[in-house]
């Protein structure tokens, strides 16, 4: 897409801004900065921005059916609540494994939570992908992560897509019964610089793939072909969300983590909060069914 610019909306510095979702009901973004310990909240209408310290690091953040939010913070998912600032604490989280943390995850078109964990230090394969129940229980679906990365689901609910973002690759899985997920198949490998990161699917089920390191989002095809690139003007894209009255609003979330003090200097947007125009709509952002 070579007629596609970026624009910065928030030159916010985040050091790890992630997980950008679309509220509907407030026409805003709602995202974390993971190593920052913050969540955000920026108006599209009044261009309002609002900020919240949060007790660890959050690793997602998406909207529920009773009007809250749940975020994965380091080891626990938690209610949040905007008028008030306040996390109550839901569920544990692998708290045996002390130098683990939650970090990206989505909720699916049936309301259900997806989510992966990390190791914090990312070096040891201790990651895992997880699905919450109905009633609330995460389930282990798979293992053996370093860093877990931007479940996402094709319109038909019939694949979800997981990325190992340390072995640059994405992976496609059948989803079953009951959430299952069967046959794990590369859907794509990275061939150039960076790492996939956050993700998420349009209407006609291309995947696009946030790049870290690698300054670009690509979009690739239901059978994994590369379709087209978007360029930013820094290098480390985390995650995108589809918004607006159409969701042909591109939202998407950048950091400063990892990038030397030259690049830092080079790349005075890194961090910020983005915003394109897509050629196709992306699938309404979904409301989690759990603890509601």
């Amino acid at each position: 897409m070579k007629n596609v610019h970026p624009n910065c909306l928030w030159q916010i510095g985040a050091e790890l801004g992630e997980g950008p979702v679309w509220h509907q009901g407030t026409s805003s973004v709602y995202f974390v900065d993971i190593k920052g310990r913050k969540i955000h909240r920026y108006s599209t209408v009044t261009g309002q921005k609002h900020s919240w310290p949060v007790d660890g690091q959050p690793g997602f953040i998406v909207p529920s059916t009773d009007e809250h939010f749940i975020c994965g913070i380091q080891d626990a998912l938690y209610r949040f609540d905007p008028a008030n600032g306040a996390c109550q604490r839901i569920v544990e989280v692998e708290s045996r494994l002390q130098g683990n943390r939650i970090n990206d995850g989505f909720v699916d078109p049936t309301g259900m939570l997806w989510f992966g964990t990390m190791d914090d230090s990312e070096a040891s394969p201790t990651g895992s992908l997880y699905r919450v129940d109905t009633k609330g229980q995460p389930w282990r679906r798979d293992s053996g992560y370093v860093i877990t990365n931007g479940p996402a689901m094709s319109p038909d609910r019939r694949t979800l897509y997981h990325a190992d973002t340390v072995q640059r690759i994405v992976y496609a899985f059948d989803v079953g019964d009951g959430g299952t997920l069967l046959h794990r198949r590369v859907f794509a490998r990275l061939s150039e610089t960076g790492h996939p990161d956050g993700m998420a699917v349009d209407v006609e089920g291309n995947l696009w793939i946030a790049v870290f390191g690698g300054a670009r989002i690509e979009r690739r095809s239901p059978n994994g072909a590369l379709v087209d690139v978007v360029r930013f003007p820094c290098d480390n894209i985390t995650k995108l969300a589809f918004g607006g009255n159409d969701f042909r609003t591109v939202y998407v979330t950048t950091a400063r983590k990892g990038l030397s003090p030259a690049q830092r200097e080079q790349q005075p947007l890194a961090g910020g909060l983005f915003s394109f125009q897509a050629p196709v709509g992306g699938l309404p952002q979904a409301e989690c069914r759990a603890w509601t």
